[in-house]
């Protein structure tokens, strides 16, 4: 078996809950350490020539530590 990186992230998928992921990284040996949101935006034209930017979901992606093994 090859070695695990020290951290990961990981990022929520469409169809899983925070739940699901967070019982994810637990089978794959990771402990989340840090959370990170952004927002994604879809580009809307105006047939007057103006662009508007309308959030459309948040990327959510979660930061992994390794769990140490004793």
């Amino acid at each position: 078996m090859g070695k695990k990186k020290k951290k990961l992230r990981f990022e929520l998928q469409d169809h899983e809950t925070v739940d699901e992921l967070l019982n994810r990284m637990k089978k794959e040996g990771y402990v989340p350490v840090g959370k990170y949101e952004k927002p994604i935006f879809k580009e809307i034209k105006h047939s007057d020539g103006t662009v508007q930017y309308e959030p459309v979901k948040k990327q959510i992606i979660f930061e992994g530590k390794l769990i140490d093994e004793k």
